[in-house]
């Protein structure tokens, strides 16, 4: 099938509730599922909906190790949060988070760029948790969830500041219900967090698409991804860059 029929497909099953169809288990490449994922975007932005920016993945070890997949992936953030936001009982499927700084851009860029560069291009940094929806079997189905935007369903934004300069050394403290659960560093995301930025240019360049001045770039997560049910309320805690919390209502 060409792009627009796969998209067409995709898009019929999503209209029906079914985020991973089992009539593409094991169909799909990593590149096909790509271009399902931005034609499925396309269309939502059509219908009303805006993308303000992207999302890097799977780019901390623990996270890779956790999902059994060795590269970061992309996807596109079409929603924000408040800090402190509570989410309501039945808002999320399946929900869960990761902890991650996210980067505003001033300019666009377009790859192959450097580190330099991404931080020139960095306009401010905000504590931030991808709140995230588990729709279907992630690890059997790679494929199936990056085409499903790569289990992106918002982000919450902390206060923006300054970029600091020693990213890789910055800390995270994360919490659920008060209680230490995770700590990690920049380090875990791909050596430094800037990096995330490199390579999503490099990657968007494949699909003709290029980073843009104002958009929103999610850089990857300090630690594993941790599961939210109702009643939890969760908090982390990024050294010399601040710290954002969200949580779920149980009524």
């Amino acid at each position: 099938m060409d792009d627009e029929a796969l998209i067409d497909s995709f898009w019929e099953a999503r209209t029906r509730g079914e985020f991973f169809p089992v009539a593409w288990f094991d169909k799909l490449t990593i590149d096909q599922a790509y271009r399902i994922q931005l034609g499925l975007v396309a269309r939502r932005c059509k219908a009303g909906e805006q993308q303000i920016g992207w999302k890097v993945g799977l780019t901390a070890n623990a996270i890779q190790e956790q999902f059994g997949f060795h590269e970061p992936v992309f996807g596109c953030v079409l929603h924000r949060s408040d800090n402190g936001h509570v989410f309501g009982p039945f808002d999320l499927i399946s929900p869960g988070f990761e902890n991650e700084l996210c980067m505003r851009l001033n300019r666009d860029l377009s790859g192959p760029v450097s580190v330099l560069e991404a931080r020139a291009a960095v306009d401010v940094v905000y504590p931030s948790l991808e709140i995230i929806e588990t729709r279907g079997p992630f690890t059997a189905q790679i494929a199936l969830a990056l085409a499903d935007n790569a289990q992106q369903k918002t982000v919450v934004l902390g206060t923006p500041g300054e970029l600091p300069d020693e990213l890789e050394s910055i800390g995270a403290r994360v919490y659920v219900n008060d209680q230490l659960v995770g700590t990690g560093t920049g380090a875990a995301v791909l050596g430094n967090p800037l990096k995330s930025i490199v390579w999503l240019a490099g990657k968007l360049g494949q699909y003709g698409r290029r980073l843009k001045s104002g958009e929103i770039i999610m850089t990857g997560s300090f630690t594993r991804q941790f599961a939210m049910a109702a009643g939890d309320r969760v908090r982390t805690e990024f050294s010399g860059v601040g710290s954002v919390e969200a949580g779920i209502s149980k009524i």
